[in-house]
């Protein structure tokens, strides 16, 4: 009886583009209801997205778009392979979080001017930059950005994507943790312009934990004005560059490391301030810090400690738990 039960609920699911939580499965039900335990995204009240409100299930654009656009708190739910063409608004007190096998492509995720997002287990790729970014976060608070597996097309122009994560305007609060960031130009940005000092200085406290960046070409990631934690990070075959240190940015990197890198794995460029870093635990891989020493440490950061893996540990660990593999 118990199979005929899961069987039919899975053929309700199919049925309908949007439908309530008992049609999904209990995994992603526990899952999608989780809140954020790790880095910055704990504090100013911690992040729990859409934890309080009821669950759907979205199958196409249309129904994603709708579904993130409303107002209240709700988990999103999105199931199978969708492809298309949007930028899609994210309400506040949302989650969105990918079933197993579930994708986008074309399709980028926008958090302007909001709060308490969560968006976890999303395999997003080949956004155009007409779409923005494959996750945007702009001048938002408490966005928790987990699990997901996000990527472009080096066979494309630089230009012809964005990010696949940025984080600017002031944004605050914010961890990215267990990503997979791969095959893309610019991979991920905090802080957009080195003349938005008004809004950022201060502002974009950002936490990279767990992350694994694999055959990007640059900005994994460029941090203007922000104060950003990177633990336990493996960085794999970086074509030109990998942490950008800019406009008096103070970065802490924490148990992380390189292997088959371009040279510039912690450096400063193309800003007319530099940024500063304090690397503790890096294995640089035969690549260099050039940044200048900073005063990040981690007795300062206001959260509690992440489990440190250990630089010697991280290539055999990261990759096999970072992207969507919830």
């Amino acid at each position: 009886m118990k199979c005929t039960v899961l069987t039919l609920l899975a053929a309700l699911a199919a049925a309908s583009p949007r439908k309530p939580l008992s049609a999904t499965n209990l995994i992603a039900r526990q899952q999608a209801s989780e809140a954020c335990t790790v880095g910055y995204c704990t504090q100013n009240g911690g992040t729990t997205g859409g934890a309080r409100g009821e669950t759907v299930t979205v199958t196409d654009v249309a129904s994603l778009v709708a579904a993130a656009e409303q107002e209240g708190p709700l988990t999103i739910i999105v199931s199978g392979t969708i492809s298309g063409s949007a930028k899609v608004r994210v309400g506040a007190n949302k989650t969105i979080y990918g079933e197993t096998g579930s994708s986008l492509t074309g399709v980028g995720l926008y958090v302007r001017r909001i709060s308490n997002v969560v968006i976890r287990n999303m395999k997003i790729a080949k956004v155009p930059a007409s779409n923005g970014d494959a996750i945007g976060i702009d001048g938002s608070s408490n966005v928790w950005v987990d699990h997901c597996d996000l990527s472009g097309d080096l066979s494309k122009g630089k230009d012809d994507y964005d990010g696949l994560v940025d984080i600017s305007h002031g944004s605050e609060w914010i961890t990215v943790s267990n990503t997979y960031f791969h095959d893309h130009w610019k991979a991920s940005l905090i802080g957009h312009s080195d003349n938005n000092a008004a809004e950022d200085r201060g502002s974009l406290h950002v936490t990279y934990a767990n992350n694994h960046f694999y055959n990007t070409y640059s900005r994994a990631p460029l941090v203007r004005f922000g104060t950003v934690n990177i633990v336990n990070t493996f960085w794999d075959s970086l074509i030109a560059s990998g942490v950008n240190c800019r406009m008096g940015a103070q970065v802490l990197i924490q148990s992380s490391a390189f292997r088959n890198s371009s040279q510039n794995a912690v450096f400063f460029a193309d800003s007319a301030e530099t940024g500063y870093a304090v690397l503790d635990d890096v294995d640089l891989g035969g690549s260099q810090n050039t940044a200048p020493p900073g005063t990040l440490t981690a007795s300062a950061l206001p959260y509690a400690s992440i489990q440190l893996l250990g630089s010697a540990a991280v290539a055999n660990t990261v990759p096999g738990t970072a992207g969507q593999k919830l």
